[in-house]
């Protein structure tokens, strides 16, 4: 299938989703790399307080964080 046939399709509002191989999809610029950090236990139970808070992991806490933070930074 050609690109345009696919992009016909898609704005058309049809289910696509039949044509992708989901197990090899990527988001190019968002794959993970996995990093370790070290963190004192004061700032770990501080995470984990203010993750409770909002609902979210310990994780996604801190990777919110870092995004706003990075926001604004040149690349």
């Amino acid at each position: 299938m050609k690109a345009s046939e696919f992009d016909k399709m898609f704005d058309a509002g049809e289910d696509v989703s039949q044509l992708l191989d989901w197990k090899n999809a990527r988001r190019p610029g968002l794959e993970a790399k996995r990093v370790n950090v070290d963190f004192p236990n004061w700032m770990v139970a501080a995470l984990d307080r203010e993750a409770r808070k909002r609902g979210v992991t310990r994780q996604s806490l801190i990777k919110l964080w870092l995004a706003d933070k990075l926001e604004g930074v040149p690349k």
